[in-house]
């Protein structure tokens, strides 16, 4: 496989970047304006995700997109089954310095068969951030999150497990994903009332179609300095292709065949009129659906998943794509009351 000398690439990183860098919510932690989400990749004969890239593939993505200043990395453990995480590390590895990227995984998922093979108990946590170090071939984890919530462990076996594995040095922020408010208020104040390390970032399901987190988990993350980094900014690309259309992806996407079912006449005019701010603009419509994403109060970064060159273009251009305050509210009018998905 190709190389190139790591010094060399990300001294180019930072300074020819044309994607900003952003806090994370109130810590000090950095991450790039978009964030590259790598379930894309990773040996597509395991787990659910058929349409993920090979290695080769997934190494051109890694590369082109810390040439165009994205430094922030978001894997799972169970994404094909570890190894998205194996792929992810090894191209890191070769292509940038440890200290200039941001890499994020996650942690419940079954990984083995079980009853310690999945979940957030003490003794899967313990096990599986190991493991994830082991793959992605690093001696820390920069934020490591929970993989939604899991009702079967309490929240404080879970909140002081983590807290043990940041002061042991093995990862250095928190971060959740998609759960109900009053869960992720739970975990929050437990981690409080136990002296533990908080979540500093929300992983949560959030575009133009599913907006129901406007309601209490975005106002509690503005409220706790919680950054907010939405995965399916696109809604499984619905919000970059005209309303119908099929791909390869939503034919074996297993997860994916889960949402998007409450189709409101609402959605249609929602992608009818992001096709038509995209041809008053000139751009693309997936740049006019991120930069919405982008430019809701609530939120620090969008997590974009890519398998072809044009969508990592498509995500870079949406950082310098500013919509108008009537474009905002022409986008945001439509939309008519969902039942959470993706939890």
């Amino acid at each position: 496989m190709e190389s190139v000398p790591s010094a060399a690439l990300a001294a180019q990183v930072w300074e020819e970047s044309i994607v900003e860098y952003v806090q994370l919510g109130n810590s000090g932690l950095r991450v790039s304006a978009v964030i590259l989400g790598c379930m894309s990749f990773g040996d597509s004969t395991h787990g659910n995700h058929k349409w993920s890239l090979p290695e080769e593939g997934s190494r051109a993505m890694i590369r082109q997109a810390l040439e165009a200043g994205i430094t922030t990395f978001d894997t799972a453990d169970v994404y094909s089954a570890g190894s998205s995480e194996e792929f992810t590390g090894r191209a890191l590895r070769d292509f940038a310095r440890r200290d200039e990227v941001v890499i994020a995984t996650k942690v419940n998922g079954r990984m083995y068969p079980g009853p310690h093979g999945e979940g957030l108990s003490r003794l899967h946590i313990m096990q599986a951030v190991d493991a994830s170090l082991r793959r992605l071939g690093i001696d820390h984890i920069d934020l490591y999150q929970i993989h939604r919530f899991d009702p079967t462990v309490p929240v404080e076996e879970t909140m002081e497990a983590l807290h043990d594995i940041v002061k042991a040095g093995k990862v250095r922020y928190i971060g959740a994903s998609s759960m109900y408010a009053w869960q992720f208020a739970q975990m929050q104040y437990t981690a409080d009332l136990g002296g533990w390390t908080r979540f500093i970032s929300m992983q949560d399901h959030y575009n133009l179609l599913m907006r129901e987190e406007e309601r209490e988990m975005l106002p509690f993350c503005v409220d706790q300095g919680v950054g907010v980094i939405p995965w399916s900014p696109l809604a499984r690309g619905r919000l970059a292709r005209s309303w119908g259309t099929t791909t390869r992806r939503t034919e074996v996407d297993v997860f994916g065949t889960k949402l998007y079912h409450q189709q409101e006449q609402g959605d249609l005019t929602i992608v009818d009129t992001v096709a038509t701010i995209a041809a008053q603009r000139q751009v693309s419509m997936a740049q006019v659906s991120l930069a919405w994403v982008r430019q809701q109060p609530s939120v620090t970064a969008p997590i974009v998943g890519v398998t072809r060159p044009e969508h990592l273009q498509d995500a870079v251009a949406s950082v310098d794509l500013t919509l108008t305050d009537e474009q905002l509210d022409a986008l945001a009018a439509p939309y008519l009351p969902h039942l959470p998905e993706g939890f």
